[in-house]
């Protein structure tokens, strides 16, 4: 992993971070890693567009078009933490058909599985060409299975309390992150924490509280 320095302000520097481990003769790995709630989408998205400004080539993949099946999900119980960290998505069909391809051939697939058809989908395969940067958001990015692949990585920090606020409104979850019904996630979030420490793994570690002002903490 390539631990690049940052400028000390926002934006600029988390462009800079990434635009120094820019190969032209190969695709850049860059992951967006959070618990759920923390925005990694709408980061992954600006970070996106701040560099096709910039004049790069950037394709994005989501992690959440990568879930395993129901079946898979809740193997473990339907209320079980372990179950969500270990087993929310099909890591070996992502480094099959993103992370292996983006760094041989280029052509990979998007999109694999459909949450709603609890399905895989037959979505085309698109070309990275070398000299892409591909940002890739999703939770536990940080996991052994897929902390080597990024080029390039941020963390985005934020407390629960406020991502079960966003996600109270976004998904009609309790607002309060130690409610009984949320303790698969919270407990299952936690555990990635501490077993993978993914502030300590990441190139950078950005406080996501305030998502219109994204403050760079570690670079």
């Amino acid at each position: 992993m390539c631990l690049c320095g940052l400028s000390t302000g926002g934006w600029e520097g988390l462009v800079a971070g990434v635009v120094g481990c820019y190969t032209p003769d190969r695709v850049t790995l860059v992951g967006v890693d959070g618990v759920d709630g923390s925005g990694k989408t709408t980061f992954a998205d600006e970070l996106a567009r701040r560099l096709r400004e910039q004049g790069h080539q950037v394709e994005r993949v989501r992690l959440d078009d990568y879930l395993a099946p129901r079946a898979v999900r809740h193997a473990r119980g339907r209320h079980s933490p372990e179950g969500f960290y270990l087993d929310s998505y099909d890591l070996e069909a992502f480094r099959r058909e993103v992370l292996t391809p983006l760094r041989t051939d280029g052509w990979y697939r998007p999109v694999w599985f459909s949450l709603a058809d609890d399905a895989p989908v037959d979505e085309p395969r698109r070309y990275a060409a070398p000299g892409t940067l591909v940002i890739v958001d999703g939770m536990f990015l940080h996991r052994a299975e897929l902390r080597d692949a990024w080029d390039h990585s941020v963390f985005l920090d934020v407390p629960f309390a406020e991502t079960f606020r966003r996600m109270a409104i976004r998904d009609g979850c309790p607002a309060d992150p130690e409610d009984p019904r949320n303790a698969r996630y919270v407990e299952g979030q936690r555990l990635y924490l501490r077993t993978d420490e993914p502030t300590r793994r990441a190139s950078a570690v950005v406080d996501n509280t305030d998502p219109t002002q994204p403050v760079l903490i570690r670079g």
